[in-house]
C-alpha cells in the first residue's frame, strides 16, 4: 500500500511504535534504570508528561513521595518509564498502551526489579476493558498526536476515573505544526501548514513517514484539546508549559508543548 492510500491509522501507528522499540533509538522507549527504581521505592522520583519539566508530585496527591493505595492508570504511557516508577512509589498501576512492544518494556522492568504492573494492549479512544470509576489518577504523555481524534479519549477518560480523581495529560500546542519539517530541521521558521494539521494531507510528508515506517501525527485544536476535556466533565485544574532541546529552531521563541491538571466533577 503506497502512503496515498487509506491508511487504518491506529494499527499503522501500533506497527510504527513496535518498530520503534526494536530500532532502540527512540528514547522514549527506553526503560527506567533499576537506580530510579531504588530511588522511587523511597519517595524520590519524577516523571514528566512533556520532554523536561517534572510533574509536580502534587500533581498526583503525593505525600512524601510515595503514592500507596492510588489506582493510576498510564494511558499510552508504555516503554517502561512512569509505570514502573509509579509502582515503586506505592500506586496499583494498570498500563494501556497500543504497541505490543512498548508494553513489553513495563513488564520486563516488572519481572526485573519485582514490581506488580497489569498491561493492557489497545486503542486509547476504547478503555471498554476497564470500568467505570476504577481510577484516582489517569496519566497520559504526551501521545495524543498520535490518534485522529480526540473528544472520544477524554469521554473514556471521564468513565474511567472516579469522581474528583484527576487526568495529567500532555501534548503538543497545535501552533507548532504550522512550520515546514524540513525547514525546521535545518534550523529555520517556515510557515506551510495549515491547522489542524495531520501528516496524511500532505502526501510528500507521508511518503516519508510511510517509508521509514515512523508514526504519523495529528495536531488537533485548542477546542477539542481543552474544550473536549471540559466537555467530557474534566475541569482544569493547573497547567504549565515546556520546552524541549531537540527542537533548537525554537530555543528562545516560544514553549510548544503543554502538560495539563483536570479533576473529573
Amino acid at each position: 500500500m503506497s502512503a496515498s492510500q487509506s491508511l487504518d491509522t491506529y494499527s499503522y501507528n501500533r506497527s510504527a511504535w513496535n518498530r520503534e522499540v526494536d530500532a532502540g533509538k527512540n528514547q522514549w522507549t527506553q526503560p527506567v534504570s533499576p537506580e530510579r527504581i531504588e530511588r522511587a521505592r523511597r519517595g524520590d522520583w519524577q516523571v514528566v508528561l512533556t520532554p523536561s519539566k517534572p510533574v509536580p508530585h502534587a500533581w498526583f496527591g503525593a505525600k512524601n513521595g510515595r503514592l500507596d493505595g492510588l489506582r493510576l492508570l498510564g494511558l499510552a504511557s508504555g516503554g517502561g518509564q512512569q509505570g514502573p516508577i509509579f509502582a515503586a512509589a506505592g500506586a496499583d498501576v494498570t498500563i494501556f498502551d497500543a504497541s505490543d512492544r512498548q508494553l513489553d518494556q513495563d513488564r520486563q522492568v516488572a519481572e526485573r526489579d519485582g514490581l506488580s504492573i497489569r498491561t493492557l494492549q489497545g486503542n486509547m479512544k476504547d478503555l471498554s476493558a476497564l470500568a467505570d470509576d476504577s481510577f484516582d489518577v489517569v496519566f497520559n504523555p504526551c501521545s495524543l498526536g498520535f490518534v485522529d481524534e480526540v473528544r472520544p479519549v477524554f469521554r473514556e477518560v471521564a468513565r474511567v476515573l472516579r469522581p474528583g480523581g484527576a487526568f495529567l495529560c500532555g501534548f503538543v500546542n497545535p501552533w507548532f505544526y504550522l512550520f515546514d519539517s524540513d525547514a525546521f530541521d535545518a534550523g529555520k521558521l517556515v510557515v506551510s501548514r495549515r491547522l489542524p494539521y495531520r501528516d496524511q494531507d500532505y502526501p510528500d510528508m507521508m511518503a516519508k513517514f510511510y517509508d521509514k515506517g515512523e508514526p504519523i501525527e495529528f495536531s488537533h485544536t485548542l477546542d477539542d484539546l481543552l474544550g473536549g476535556q471540559l466537555q467530557a466533565g474534566l475541569l482544569l485544574s493547573d497547567l504549565f508549559e515546556d520546552s524541549w532541546s531537540d527542537w533548537r529552531a525554537l530555543s528562545g521563541i516560544a514553549e510548544p508543548f503543554l502538560a495539563t491538571r483536570a479533576i473529573k466533577k
